[in-house]
């Protein structure tokens, strides 16, 4: 490797997309990744038999960012997808996010909207200020469904009680007075036509590009002479954990293929709050929208060992954090973008607007 080209490290959204935009610009680029494929943890493949899935989990894109969405659209079309999931409470599945159904269903009410936000007013216990999720949760719908829907989900997702995580983990999920049982409300929902991977394979696809899979940066930097290089992994390994390890949760999945049942369940996800050492379980046909004569399925167990997932926001890990960030400040020849590297816990399309943003300051 020359010491003209760039080196980026992962082949993920926030790598290939920083390595697009700069092979555009006319840089060579030579990006690298420890996986022996493309498209990070939104790979997706056709299973034994030939049903599409998600490797690791589901990967459901939505956005407000028309920049996002039209720029992805270079690199595919699009199914529109909506995302629905419903939760198992005592053997009941109901729509969640919580609405109005939810409500009717769960409690033998007959509730118009204003009624469900009387209900939620006279439920909800006011905390002032909200810091943690538990406050999220109780200041908007109260202790009862907050303790079937959110308290043991929340225990196992993360291993940790809501009252140890920052409110902005329970803020992502909405409370609804209407009947929208979409889990996501956002202007642009759909799923990559003919899957992630191929998008992935279409955005690396450059004279200016080239790939090499099965490469731990670890393992070969200190032979490597490049003149600037974008890191997308966990920014605690590329310091070699000099303040001590950042806390990340792991998944491992279980998938499973159902000969012969078109259909194993209702809504593409199917959350399992209270049951089950498995948090959720995704039908990947409801994403896809693929036809076959069986159906393919994942169980998510999360666990505190394996590859990095979620970055767990409390303000011990945050303030951990800033101490590697000021680290960074100084590698003036690295940058670092992505979930890991700077430890955010975000959603594809801010991950994609990240790398942009890192891409024009590059090229700048």
């Amino acid at each position: 490797m020359t010491n003209n080209k760039l080196l980026v490290v992962g082949a993920g959204f926030a790598g290939a997309v920083v390595a697009r935009e700069l092979a555009e610009s006319g840089r060579p680029v030579y990006i690298i990744d420890r996986r022996r494929h493309i498209a990070g943890n939104a790979y997706d493949e056709l299973d034994a038999h030939g049903v599409l899935i998600h490797r690791y989990g589901p990967h459901i894109f939505h956005t407000n960012g028309e920049r996002i969405f039209e720029y992805l659209s270079q690199f595919t079309e699009w199914l529109p997808y909506e995302h629905r999931v419903r939760g198992v409470v005592d053997g009941e599945d109901y729509p969640f996010p919580i609405n109005r159904d939810t409500l009717n269903q769960l409690y033998g009410l007959d509730l118009d909207e204003s009624g469900a936000q009387a209900f939620f007013e006279s439920v909800r216990e006011p905390r002032e200020p909200v810091l943690t999720s538990e406050d999220v949760v109780l200041n908007s719908v109260g202790r009862d469904l907050y303790e079937k829907f959110f308290l043991n989900y929340t225990r196992k997702q993360w291993g940790l009680d809501p009252s140890e995580l920052k409110a902005g983990v329970a803020a992502r999920i909405p409370v609804r007075t209407n009947s929208d049982d979409r889990y996501f409300t956002d202007t642009f929902q759909a799923m990559p036509k003919h899957g992630y991977t191929k998008m992935f394979e279409k955005m690396l696809d450059h004279p200016n590009i080239t790939v090499e899979l099965g490469v731990d940066f670890a393992d070969v930097r200190s032979s490597l002479d490049a003149d600037h290089v974008v890191y997308t992994g966990p920014i605690d390994a590329y310091f070699d954990y000099c303040y001590g390890r950042l806390p990340y949760r792991s998944l491992r999945f279980e998938h499973e293929h159902l000969a012969g049942l078109a259909r194993y369940q209702s809504t593409g996800t199917v959350n399992y709050p209270n049951d089950h050492a498995y948090t959720r379980i995704t039908e990947f046909k409801h994403l896809t929208g693929q036809e076959h004569s069986g159906t393919s399925i994942v169980r998510e167990y999360p666990q505190a060992d394996g590859d990095p997932y979620y970055p767990i926001p409390r303000a011990e890990n945050e303030a951990l954090f800033k101490r590697y960030e000021e680290l960074a400040k100084s590698e003036t020849d690295v940058t670092f973008v992505g979930r890991l590297a700077q430890y955010r816990y975000y959603n594809m399309d801010q991950v994609v607007g990240a790398a942009l943003a890192a891409a024009k300051r590059l090229i700048g």
